[in-house]
């Protein structure tokens, strides 16, 4: 197993090959399946989230102004996580592959949130732009870390979901 800047080269490239001979295993569901928690004085929201290696419970909880109790992150909180996590693994991802050996890489995610639309004030962009900037210590050529960035910008599930149209189809249960 050939591990550059703690990501498994190998299995990234096999997975790769294993796409280009058959596209459809391309394709993953991921799925979040939590409840709403009625007791005053909890987390509002609770999931228990399955992956490759376990599960974990996660909690969020709206902010005050929102009626939440704010003891939990929000929603927003994870949804900004996911992208800086998604973002910056991509980064690393496409860095090890190309051989860019990493000393340090440090993320900060941020958007400016208007609750106008929320509150049914007015009809405005709940958020007009999100920003992620990258700390990274290399001994890699600025250029070729700029390069890796781009593919990053191109590549990222996250940034995809955050820049193209994608289909909500919100229903009740039956």
């Amino acid at each position: 197993m050939a591990k550059k800047n703690n990501v498994n080269v190998d299995a990234v490239q096999n997975m790769a090959e294993s796409i280009q001979a058959d596209p459809a295993r391309s394709k993953r569901t991921n799925k979040v399946e939590g409840t709403w928690n009625l007791t005053e004085g909890n987390p509002q929201f609770s999931s228990e989230i399955s992956f490759e290696g376990g599960k974990l419970l996660l909690e969020a909880d709206q902010p005050t102004f929102l009626g939440g109790g704010g003891t939990r992150p929000g929603p927003m909180h994870y949804a900004l996580f996911g992208f800086a996590s998604c973002f910056t693994a991509t980064f690393v991802t496409i860095a090890a592959v190309q051989n860019v050996m990493l000393e340090e890489v440090r993320a900060s995610a941020e958007f400016e949130l208007n609750f106008a639309k929320v509150f049914g004030v007015a009809d405005l962009p709940i958020v007009e732009e999100v920003r992620i900037t990258l700390a990274v210590k290399s001994d890699a050529r600025k250029e070729k870390i700029e390069e890796v960035l781009k593919l990053a910008e191109e590549r990222c599930p996250a940034s995809y979901c955050l820049t193209n149209p994608i289909r909500l189809t919100a229903k009740l249960a039956e």
